[in-house]
């Protein structure tokens, strides 16, 4: 950015400052005339203006002219931005501070002239659409996390100390005394669940009982106890389904987003060619108009020369008048295709310039010629993303039904447990057992079985039912995406043959105005008959470019359809690989 500055008048006083600023590429801005005050080294502390405001701007070259009124050299001071970075300049008011702040950043907003890639990327990276899409697969992949950490080991601890006082009675004798209980301990649990269903602990603890003042009494205990599922929850078909889940979910979040890209880079191709469309109809109705107002000019002439009736002004001025609207059309036409396409290219983070141009370079290599119907319904079925994430959900849903069917079983848990005691009249000698030592073994089964089981039943029942709805739903699935490809197939087919047939209609339109003309200028025409070739003419053209915008959005999509776009402008996004059926895991 280049930014000069001019300060006109006496030393150390209010100067009359003009700035033009030229950012690089861009065209060069310049702010009027207004009052500025000078904070230089040498102005006194009572010449500065206390209202003044600092602001720097950030330049890589700076021309500074000061021009004395008594004399009329000036000096011009280059200044590198490696040197002096910034300047600081004193505005004498808030609304001329405020003006300065928005023109570097307006004049950095420079007209866009891209292709139709370079128009995607700057979507997929600036859309904040795309953004809110973009987080979804990372939201989706926290609940996977959070399904595994069911497998995560447990650690639970608990430390306390009680008294305890109260009367007892001997056996023999009717006397009563006092007991009093002070009483310690502290206990470690570490625990963990197997994928195979299995609870594993491990557990320690230690105690210290003592009664009316006597010796104190430790004890310590190291155990391990296991607990297998034999019929409910067994196995890792059952204990690893809600994780299996998330993990589908996840991966439908891939496949979610990876359409609305396809989707996306789509909207923003056609945006460009409605875009590039509605430049050149804009083109076509000022060469119409320019055209009409030529044969108004040439009918008017002639009429004062008396070769034409002054009844046939009227068809001529009619058709120049018809040809304002359609350029006024034209125009609001671009200006609303201009606006959605900056509002593709736009970030809201950013500060939006609705009023900059956009030009999009066309290729110029022709349409491409489409493949094979069946080709392009064999991909559809395999890469669509709406197929690929309908078989996820069936196979999530087979899970349901492994689960629910589990859930009609009986509990039936088998456990074991074994224990090592040590006893002492000391914490350290209680674990080593001094005064003495003891062994514990347990193994047994619990269970419960709910008498009717009327829940689990509805529970299976519904994930039976809508696994086979989505059965159902994936067939319909099927014939839509097969419809959708093959209309659009056919839609190609068309516009390419429009498009030819198009380009002939033009050029015959083209070669009737002109015989018209012709036969206008020796007499044997009217003006009503030449408006009316010039009005066939101009719409040949607009019909000659609308088919060939056409051919191209049909091919778009097409390849939307079959899934197979962002493949074929060599874009990477997630769900590449298509989904194998009936491969849940």
């Amino acid at each position: 950015m280049i930014a000069a500055f001019r300060f006109v008048g006496p030393w150390y006083r209010r100067f009359a400052c003009a700035v033009t600023v030229q950012p690089s590429g861009g065209r060069e801005l310049q702010l009027p005339r207004f009052p500025l005050g000078f904070a230089g080294a040498g102005a006194p502390a009572h010449k500065r203006n206390p209202a003044m405001r600092t602001v720097n701007l950030k330049i890589e070259r700076v021309e500074l002219t000061l021009s004395k009124p008594w004399k009329n050299s000036c000096w011009r001071i280059p200044t590198l931005g490696k040197l002096f970075p910034c300047i600081r300049v004193h505005l004498c008011s808030f609304a001329v501070s405020l003006l300065l702040l928005s023109l570097p950043l307006r004049a950095a907003e420079t007209n866009l002239n891209l292709s139709i890639a370079d128009a995607v990327l700057m979507a997929l990276d600036h859309n904040p659409a795309v953004a809110v899409e973009r987080q979804t697969t990372p939201i989706t992949r926290t609940f996977e996390r959070e399904q595994r950490a069911a497998f995560d080991p447990t650690l639970s601890y608990s430390v306390g100390r009680g008294k305890s006082d109260g009367l007892r009675m001997l056996s023999v004798n009717t006397n009563q005394f006092s007991v009093t209980s002070h009483s310690e301990g502290a206990d470690l649990n570490l625990s963990t669940l197997l994928p195979a269903g299995t609870r594993l602990a491990l557990d320690g603890g230690v105690s210290n009982q003592v009664i009316n003042s006597a010796d104190p009494f430790y004890t310590a205990r190291a155990g391990i106890s296991a607990t297998q599922p034999l019929l409910r929850g067994a196995g890792t078909a059952v204990t690893l389904a809600n994780l299996r889940q998330a993990r589908l979910d996840t991966r439908m979040s891939e496949y979610e987003f990876r359409g609305f890209t396809e989707a996306f880079v789509a909207q923003v191709e056609r945006a460009c060619w409605d875009l590039e469309l509605a430049r050149q109809r804009l083109e076509i109705g000022y060469s119409s108009l320019k055209l009409a107002e030529d044969q108004f000019n040439e009918t008017v002439e002639r009429i004062k020369l008396g070769a034409l009736a002054a009844v046939e002004r009227a068809a001529a001025e009619a058709e120049v008048a018809l040809r304002r609207q359609a350029v006024i059309n034209a125009e609001s036409a671009l200006s609303l295709n201009r606006l959605t396409l900056l509002q593709l290219l736009q970030s809201s983070r950013k500060m939006t310039a609705w009023d900059r141009d956009v030009s999009i370079r066309l290729p110029d290599t022709p349409p491409e010629e489409p493949g094979a119907v069946f080709a392009h319904v064999e991909q559809a079925l395999r890469m669509r993303p709406e197929m690929n994430q309908a078989l996820l959900a069936l196979q999530r849903n087979e899970l349901d039904v492994v689960k629910t069917r589990n859930g009609l079983l009986p509990r039936l848990d088998l456990f074991v447990t074994l224990g090592r005691s040590g006893y002492a009249d000391s914490f350290g000698g209680s674990l080593r057992g001094e005064m003495d030592r003891g062994n514990d073994f347990a193994i047994g089964l619990t269970g419960d079985w709910p008498i009717g089981g009327r829940q689990n039943l509805a529970q299976l029942e519904r994930a039976t039912l809508t696994h086979e709805q989505q059965n159902f739903a994936l067939d319909n699935l099927r014939l839509l995406v097969q419809n959708d490809v093959r209309s659009a197939h056919v839609e190609v087919l068309r516009c390419q043959a429009q498009r030819l047939a198009t380009a002939a209609t033009r050029r015959l339109q083209e070669e009737k105005l002109r015989a018209e003309t012709e036969k206008f200028r020796i007499g044997k025409s009217t003006a009503l008959l030449v408006a009316q070739a010039q009005r066939d003419a101009a719409q040949a053209q607009l019909d000659e470019v609308q088919a060939a915008a056409d051919c191209r959005e049909a091919l778009i999509q097409l390849y939307r359809l079959d899934g197979s776009l962002l493949l074929r402008r060599h874009l990477d996004a997630p769900g590449a690989d298509p989904v194998a059926e009936n491969s849940s895991r």
